[in-house]
Parts: C-alpha cells; sequence; structure tokens
C-alpha cells in the first residue's frame, strides 16, 4: 500500500526477532503507520535512510542497542527503543545525541505493566518495604529486566531515604540488590513477560502483578510511542509522559 502524506513512514530494527516481527505487523496493519524497512541483522543500518523513514523503533539486543540507536540519532531519525541494555550512562550520551532527531526509550510498552509501575510508586510512600520479581520467557538475555530495574528506581525514589532490603542479604537466593531492593528473575519457556512487586507492612501484605500472555500486549504502547515520539523533544525514558 503506497502512503499518503499524513502517514508515517516506521522502519523496525530487529525484524527478525519475535518482538521486532509482532512490531512489523502491527505498524502494518494501522492505518496511520507505514512499514517501509525491516532491517534483520544481515542488513545495515543504511535502509533506514534509503526507504525515507520517519521513525525507526529499535528491538535488537543489549549488545547492539546502544550503536543502533546513537547511529539513528547522529543521522536525523526519531527513535523509539524497546530493546534492554541501556544503564544511565547510555541515557546521558543518547540525549545528547537527540536535537534534530527525537528518542523515546521504554522499559516496558504494555500500558498495564506502565500502571504497575505508578501504582507501585505511589503504594512505595506507605509501604517502603518491597521485594521484585520478574518472570520472562528463557530467549531473554538481561537480567533483571529492564522493566524491573525501573519499577525498582521509581519505588526508591518515591520511599526517599536509602533502606538496606528487609532480611539477610548477599546470598544469591535473595536476587540482585537495586537501588536496596531485591529482584530476583525467572526464566522459562512458556512465559512472555510477568512482574509481581510485594509490599510488607506490620501485620499485612500488598502484591501488585501484570503479566503479559502476548506479545500483542506491547503493541498498543509502541504505536503510541511512534506516533508522538516527534512531538517529544529530546529523550524520554518511558510511557508515563504519553498516557
Amino acid at each position: 500500500m503506497s502512503a499518503t502524506p499524513d502517514m508515517l513512514r516506521v522502519a523496525v530494527i530487529g525484524a527478525s526477532g519475535r518482538m521486532g516481527s509482532a512490531v512489523c505487523r502491527a505498524v502494518a496493519d494501522d492505518p496511520d503507520t507505514e512499514l517501509v524497512a525491516e532491517v534483520r541483522s544481515r542488513d545495515g543500518l543504511d535502509l533506514v535512510l534509503d526507504a525515507g523513514a520517519d521513525v525507526a523503533v529499535e528491538f535488537t539486543l543489549p549488545s547492539s542497542v546502544r550503536r543502533n540507536t546513537a547511529w539513528l540519532l547522529e543521522h536525523g531519525v526519531h527513535t523509539v527503543v524497546g530493546a534492554s541494555g541501556l544503564d544511565d550512562d547510555d541515557l546521558e550520551a543518547l540525549g545528547g545525541l537527540t536535537g534534530p532527531a527525537n528518542c523515546l526509550v521504554a522499559p516496558n510498552f504494555a500500558l498495564g505493566a506502565v500502571l504497575l509501575m505508578r501504582f507501585a510508586e505511589q503504594a512505595a510512600r506507605v509501604l517502603p518495604d518491597a521485594e521484585i520479581t520478574e518472570l520472562h520467557h528463557d530467549g531473554k538475555v538481561d537480567a533483571p529486566s529492564g522493566t524491573a530495574l525501573r519499577t525498582a528506581r521509581l519505588v526508591a525514589a518515591a520511599r526517599g531515604e536509602h533502606r538496606a532490603p528487609p532480611g539477610p542479604v548477599g546470598h544469591p537466593a535473595r536476587g540482585q540488590v537495586v537501588n536496596g531492593i531485591c529482584v530476583h528473575s525467572v526464566r522459562l519457556p512458556g512465559l512472555v513477560a510477568s512482574q509481581e512487586v510485594v509490599f510488607g507492612g506490620t501485620g499485612q501484605t500488598l502484591t501488585i502483578r501484570h503479566d503479559s500472555l502476548d506479545r500483542t500486549s506491547f503493541m498498543p504502547g509502541v504505536l503510541l510511542a511512534v506516533k508522538r515520539v516527534a512531538t517529544l523533544p529530546g529523550l524520554t525514558v518511558g510511557l508515563d509522559s504519553l498516557l
């Protein structure tokens, strides 16, 4: 189908992966976007420019996401990043490359997961002791997940003063400590993406959980980011500001 002047021309980086393939289908099916390039591992990023893409969606691997995103921004392509593997230093560096092109990085595109992070942030002000368990498919190469890392940082910031995790720490079974919060990672076939945050208080617990049962759960958030990234100057982290 030929694009009309109002349609966004979108390239997908990492099109051969499971998430990349799902993004390609979502972009192709949306009446406001045109899929102009499917970039696979054997392809060069010049394909994005040759196709005249307005926006690129980056869903590759932690080993390539920073390099690819930097290249896209340097070449003036608005970029939506869903791949894991960017730390605070990476985000700062990418923010410095924005200007003609904007960048939106989302640890999770499922709108329910965005709500979970917001609810957890609110709960931490009242019940500051918490632990996080994130569960993903066995093909996910990084742990903890980007969603769990961002959730831990939001919870830590919301509760204010630094707190050590309750109970003994330092043993592998207690998980990785992120900003004073123990994070546990599960990798199993059959899973897509789930996360729960358990808060404990005197005589009570509160559990907030989100489950993505299929990769289609991420597509409304991806499309929202694709359509809005051009209006968000500089670097934006998370979908919160778009909801």
